[in-house]
């Protein structure tokens, strides 16, 4: 991941779990990640009023074709 490149969300899911699927899918496809979080490290699985949401963020130039990837894998961004 170039160093110089920005980061962008493409994925925000209700759990660590799940984003770190994702983050998996990605890097399968060459796609490098991270996962971002506000919330401190919990044994909780899941959230209440956003609190333990996961970013899965990729570099900027990657971002279209990580979108696609994830929702052919089907997953889909609850609001």
């Amino acid at each position: 991941m170039n160093r110089d490149e920005q980061l962008v969300e493409v994925y925000r899911s209700p759990n660590a779990l799940e984003a770190q699927v994702i983050k998996s899918l990605l890097e399968s496809y060459g796609i490098p990640s991270l996962l971002k979080s506000n919330a401190a490290p919990s044994v909780l699985i899941f959230t209440v009023n956003g609190l333990g949401e996961v970013r899965v963020m990729v570099p900027a130039s990657r971002a279209e074709e990580a979108r696609k990837l994830i929702k052919e894998d089907g997953y889909v961004e609850m609001d």
